[in-house]
């Protein structure tokens, strides 16, 4: 310094409590010190030192704090600095809010992400469907119990679309040890859940039931309609994505039920039975019209779950059925509560685009902790497009809430990942691989044939039926016959076909009731 001094090129300035280097063509900004002269200085050496806090700027210059703070104030609302906690002090040991240049900001963060998909190594599309059976709850010993974890198994399945017939019988018990029914009706019925239908009939449904459907039979069978379970608290948010305009087809008695629902609000099943001069039969002919066009819901599952059973194997409405194996489940359309039109965004609400496309997003990483581009072909085809979801995985990486990178071999495109996925990932790459069987529902998300693994399609269809062996789909049951995908010796055959055909006990009535 002192060589550098002697050519002039630096000067040694002193000022209240020490001296400090300066370079000599900025010694006009030391001498005196002035409001503008210390924004300057601060510009300095917040250009060279990255995230850094106020107390270290003062300790550099040898100044006391509060002569900086008024600086930083005037560079942040230039749009020059940012402050926040960005780790440098944090890994000092020290919780202090730092102040770091904007556009140097951005590079430690370039630089970061880099770092962070470099050091991921993706998995093979067998061990990503081993992930996705642990992550899903869908193995033997992972399953979950009890009501409480319900809730878990309902949020993870949150916006999925599957067959009605398939959600009790299928879907959630392949996720629960015991499920009994009436826990979803007391979720539905406390306001936590709902279920609608949120896909739009396609135009060749609608020109058959116009023109081909028998006189006086509408939208047709409830089995096959597909149902979606929802958070009460989303539904604006998801109902954002639905079909909005009204059904063109109604037939007459169904026409009138809709009306009295709509000008009486939700209403019981004898109320609107007796209100509208009907048999029962034929208003739970136009509910279930309603049902399979999205038009309406009940308070509790179980008026679906009626809607789903032949009337001539129903027990009376007004009654408790008695299960076998000492459980109990409501049939009745006494049980169901109230019907009432499901709510539709009124004209003129607010947009509310981003913030829809953000729950969905979490929903997808929520239910698959790895999305891509390929996975949502498992996905309702009324979801918002790729590019809305990969903008938003963009910024929810650029907060640090998820991670980008190749977690997936096998796959093209951009892919994103929660933190907790990307553990279990590395966890299941290292298990060795097991003979263990998984038997499920076409209908079951888990149907990632021809998806994430090689072959055809497999229509979801709650009586189609799929077996993984350790991530690899080994037969499929579709039309009534077994198709092994793997050459098998036959005693092999008899164990697969047993394993694949064995369900989960689905929902049945005890028709001695």
């Amino acid at each position: 310094m002192n060589a550098l001094a002697e050519q002039g090129r630096v000067a040694r300035i002193s000022w209240e409590r020490a001296a400090v280097w300066v370079a000599a063509e900025r010694r006009a900004l030391f001498e005196p010190i002035s409001d503008e002269s210390m924004v300057e200085i601060v510009r300095g050496r917040l250009e060279g030192l990255g995230p850094v806090t106020a107390s270290a700027i003062a300790e550099s210059l040898a100044l006391p704090a509060t002569r900086i703070n008024p600086a930083l104030a005037a560079l942040e609302a230039e749009g020059f600095a940012m402050r926040g906690r960005f780790g440098a002090a944090q890994g000092a040991g020290v919780d202090q809010e730092e102040w770091c240049e904007r556009r140097l900001l951005a590079r430690i963060h370039r630089y970061t992400v880099k770092r962070l998909r470099a050091e991921i190594e993706p998995v093979q599309a067998r061990d990503f469907v081993r992930f996705l059976c642990e992550w899903q709850r869908a193995l033997p010993d992972s399953r979950m119990q009890g009501s409480d974890a319900l809730a878990a198994i309902l949020t993870l399945l949150e916006g999925f679309e599957a067959p009605a017939a398939a959600w009790e019988s299928e879907i959630i018990p392949a996720r629960m040890a015991e499920y009994e029914p009436q826990w979803l009706d007391e979720h539905c019925r406390a306001g936590r859940f709902i279920w609608s239908r949120l896909a739009a009939r396609s135009m060749q449904q609608s020109a058959a039931q116009a023109v081909g459907a028998p006189r006086g039979r509408g939208a047709s069978p409830v089995r096959s309609t597909p149902i979606t379970l929802l958070a009460r608290r989303n539904v604006p948010l998801w109902a954002a994505f639905s079909d909005q305009s009204e059904p063109a087809h109604l037939t007459s008695r169904a026409r009138v039920v809709a009306e009295y629902i709509r000008e009486h609000g939700a209403s019981f099943f004898d109320e609107i039975a007796e209100q509208v001069g009907m048999l029962p039969v034929e208003v739970e002919d136009a509910l279930a019209e309603l049902v399979a066009l999205g038009m309406v819901n009940s308070d509790s599952f179980a008026g679906l779950r009626v809607l789903l059973l032949p009337s001539g194997r129903r027990g009376k409405s007004n009654s408790y059925t008695v299960r076998r194996k000492r459980r109990l489940a409501l049939f009745g359309m006494a049980d169901a509560g109230r019907w009432a039109l499901v709510r539709r965004p009124a004209a003129g609400a607010p947009n509310r685009g981003d913030e829809a496309v953000e729950l969905i997003v979490r929903t997808l990483l929520r239910r698959w902790g790895v999305i891509f581009w390929k996975l949502l072909g498992r996905e309702a085809d009324w979801l918002p497009p790729w590019r809305d979801i990969l903008m938003c995985c963009r910024r929810l990486e650029a907060r640090g809430e998820i991670r980008g990178g190749r977690f997936v071999a096998g796959f093209s495109g951009e892919q994103y990942a929660t933190p907790e996925a990307i553990g279990l990932l590395r966890d299941v790459r290292r298990k060795p691989h097991a003979p263990q069987v998984v038997s499920l529902s076409a209908a079951d998300p888990l149907n990632l044939i021809g998806i994430i693994t090689p072959g055809a399609r497999l229509a979801s269809l709650a009586g189609n039926r799929l077996l993984y062996r350790d991530g690899v789909p080994i037969a499929t049951y579709a039309a009534d016959e077994v198709h092994f995908l793997e050459d098998l010796p036959e005693k092999e055959k008899w164990e697969v076909r047993t394993a694949l055909l064995r369900r989960h006990a689905p929902i049945e009535l005890d028709e001695s009731a």
